[in-house]
């Protein structure tokens, strides 16, 4: 049997698309690390309506690349930290610079 690392092997990662609502450029934030709020809908099974539902998930930037406003992809990893376990894999869309 040969050992394989590859991504396959390793099991199915979780992959989610949410904002960032916090970066690394204020000198208090903590380097390579953005906040992504992931929001998402689902009906209510008692009353049957759609109910927005948000997270907020630590993601690992290393080239702190991505600002507040943006609209990436997050991957499961390895944890990084106490709170980070996501890593920022694509930016999706970036909002018009005003």
């Amino acid at each position: 049997m040969s050992e394989n690392t590859s991504e396959d092997t390793r099991g199915r990662q979780r992959h989610l698309r949410g904002r960032v609502v916090n970066d690394t450029k204020n000198p208090n934030r903590a380097k390579m690390t953005v906040v992504v709020e992931v929001v998402r809908r689902f009906r209510d099974p008692f009353y049957g309506k759609y109910v927005k539902q948000k997270k907020k998930y630590h993601a690992h930037d290393p080239a702190e690349t991505f600002r507040t406003g943006d609209t990436v992809e997050i991957k499961s990893c390895r944890p990084m930290s106490k709170t980070k376990r996501w890593v920022v894999t694509r930016l999706i869309e970036r909002p018009p610079e005003v």
